[in-house]
């Protein structure tokens, strides 16, 4: 019998496709990339046509030893690592390294991981595609140079140990931007005037706002309201208009990887690198009872919201099966970005629909449990037809003013019958007691004026950071959740809650990216950019050609900045702790493990603290407050404040 090898990234993806290949294929991983750029040199040779040097990754060399025994007895080699262009890239160092006979080895690539694909995709083998190469060749290059010639220019005028990076630079900005915008809101006093009506026998009253005589009031103090209130003194209210109609709901479309990122932070409270890392692993493959080894969800780094027909069919049939065909919704035209999607993939959506949620509630662990439900319904929702309401728009008239009411009732649930938006805000109400008529006068009227003041932009939170990237063109799918967690793990910026804000240190980094090197944290450069990595995979433009352009600016700037750019000194954030050795205020750093106190009075006072978190829950063995403590490898526990005389602790919050 022939043998043929396939080689793949990941060796739980292995072991998923190797059961479907049989004992005529041998699967192996490779681990992921296995030569890269050295981290000692920008390994890139400026002076010869800016050739990139790779070298084999450490720890790499009995994996390849391996793969190359394997090479040699193989007939066929199939390269089989992820459908995209780090996926192709790695697909063409492997073979650079390895150097499989030409004629014998193949690229394939697979949208989910289920029997059908992965046998499709051999039938469909082709060569590796030079352009999608290219195409992270100049992302990688690109983002190398950006680092390595900026980052020492942070340290020399900043602190050691930061870095600046394409994309990293341009999230910084826009949370530093929105910070400014915040700081800079100025807030403005304006007034509503509500009103309660009631009529004869109803115990529901109607509650309504204040709209104006014939256009919309604006009531900018408590003298506007106070002469509305005053002008309302003993009125009689009646209802002016009835205005009944229909108001539809479209499904919501699939998820694509910017959309999922968004809605598990604000459905699930997932940060974004979580909801990648269990997307992940529900595309590699989880056991099964009954089934052995399965991908549950197709690939998880795409713009596309797609559907095959094969799987757009399959959902219509679950759909008339399990739900009535009266749910099911005609063909509808997919959402059009306006720009080129990423690699033609296909959106994020469940390999089987056929199985539930309810049927993998033994076989997942919760957190990927929810993450599953969360797409299985999102994509059944996305093929059914829409939610249908009945509404009712009321107006309330009395000395000439105005007041407005409007109410809703669901008339056909459609896709709601399976999923909701998380963050949905009805502006509606639904009304319980008797619909009033046209001409109908209310007994009786309470009338309530409140002062407010208007509210600054929000905070970024991570949904919000990636969803305005995506809108803004920075960065790709593969790179949001990474991107995040680089500026939380370098401190440029912190989270309270869920709000995202610059810290002191990015400020200070932003700054100076902005004085030294202002192209590169603009976001219409870096979307220029993006566009230009796309015209590489398109195979319109040449990857040396853009390295070349953007090179010399690059290392002008850095010269210029070197030599006149003064020294920043970024303060420490001061706490309200005092060292109990020298009896300095201590003040905040950063370690490996995160958040710690220190004496500012280094090196002569060396003392250092823990931040005590507290949790706010009795110790359930003492009765004493639980503190959120951390191992020395950084995990967190909750332990009793009165250790050590007690000793109890929890991994989970009790």
């Amino acid at each position: 019998m022939a043998k043929n090898l396939v080689i793949m990234e990941s060796p739980a993806k292995a072991k998923t496709v190797k059961k479907y290949l049989g004992s005529n294929f041998e699967v192996l991983a490779s681990g992921g990339h296995v030569r890269d750029l050295p981290k000692s040199k920008l390994g890139i040779d400026v002076d010869k046509d800016f050739e990139p040097y790779y070298i084999t990754i450490r720890g790499k060399g009995d994996v390849l030893s391996a793969l190359r025994r394997e090479i040699k007895k193989a007939d066929k080699v199939y390269l089989a690592t992820d459908p995209d262009r780090e996926g192709e890239a790695i697909a063409w160092h492997l073979q650079e390294l390895l150097k499989p006979d030409p004629k014998k080895t193949f690229r394939i690539t697979f949208n989910e991981i289920t029997k059908d694909a992965v046998k499709n995709s051999l039938k469909n083998a082709r060569e590796i595609d030079r352009n999608l190469v290219d195409a992270q060749q100049a992302r990688r290059v690109l983002d190398r140079m950006v680092g390595y010639e900026i980052s020492p220019i942070l340290w020399q005028k900043i602190k050691r140990g930061l870095s600046a990076g394409r994309v990293q630079s341009v999230a910084l900005r826009m949370i530093c931007d929105r910070d400014a915008e915040i700081s800079a809101f100025v807030q403005e006093e304006y007034w509503t005037i509500t009103g309660s009506f009631s009529m004869e026998g109803d115990k529901k009253p109607i509650q309504a706002t204040y709209f104006g005589k014939k256009k919309k009031a604006t009531l900018s103090s408590k003298a506007d309201a106070d002469k509305v209130l005053a002008a309302l003194k003993g009125a009689d209210f009646k209802v002016s208009e009835v205005k009944e109609g229909e108001r539809k709901k479209a499904a919501p479309l699939p998820f694509t990887t910017s959309t999922l990122q968004q809605e598990a932070y604000k459905a699930l409270n997932f940060p974004t690198q979580k909801t990648m890392r269990i997307a992940q692993q529900l595309y590699e493959g989880v056991d099964v009872k009954g089934h052995g080894t399965l991908g549950l969800i197709t690939y998880l780094r795409t713009d596309s919201t797609r559907i095959s027909d094969e799987a757009d069919a399959a959902v219509k049939k679950y759909i008339t099966d399990s739900i009535g065909k009266d749910y099911v919704r005609a063909a509808q035209k997919e959402k059009e970005t306006g720009r080129r999607i990423q690699d033609a993939h296909e959106a994020i959506r469940p390999s089987y629909v056929n199985l539930t949620p309810e049927d993998l509630k033994n076989d997942l662990s919760k957190e990927q449990l929810r993450l599953y439900q969360l797409i299985w319904r999102r994509f059944v929702a996305s093929r059914m037809k829409e939610a249908v309401y009945r509404t009712t728009n009321l107006k309330i008239e009395g000395n000439g003013h105005i007041f407005t009411s409007s109410f809703s009732s669901v008339k056909f649930d459609g896709f709601e019958k399976v999923y909701s938006f998380s963050d949905e805000e009805e502006s509606t109400k639904k009304r319980t007691g008797k619909m009033p008529q046209e001409g109908s006068v209310f007994a009786s009227a309470e009338l309530n004026a409140e002062q407010h003041f208007t509210q600054p932009p929000a905070h970024y939170t991570e949904a919000s950071l990636v969803k305005t990237m995506e809108e803004t063109g920075i960065g790709r799918p593969s790179t949001y959740a990474p991107t995040i967690t680089t500026l939380l793990a370098r401190h440029y910026v912190a989270k309270e809650g869920k709000a995202v804000f610059a810290t002191e240190l990015g400020e200070a980094v932003n700054n100076l990216m902005k004085e030294a090197f202002p192209s590169i944290v603009e976001t219409d450069f870096t979307a220029t950019m993006e566009t230009l990595l796309d015209g590489i995979e398109e195979g319109n433009v040449s990857w040396k050609n853009v390295v070349k352009n953007f090179y010399p600016d690059l290392h002008q700037a850095v010269a210029a900045a070197e030599a006149s750019l003064e020294r920043r000194k970024v303060k420490d954030e001061v706490s309200d702790v005092v060292c109990d050795q020298c009896g300095r205020t201590m003040v905040y750093k950063y370690g490996p493990h995160g958040k710690f106190l220190a004496c500012p009075g280094f090196p002569e006072c060396r003392n250092t603290k823990q931040i005590i978190e507290k949790s706010g829950i009795a110790c359930p063995k003492c009765g004493k407050e639980l503190i959120v403590r951390r191992t020395k490898k950084g995990r967190r526990y909750y332990g009793c404040e009165g250790y050590p005389e007690c000793d109890y602790m929890s991994w989970q919050k009790p």
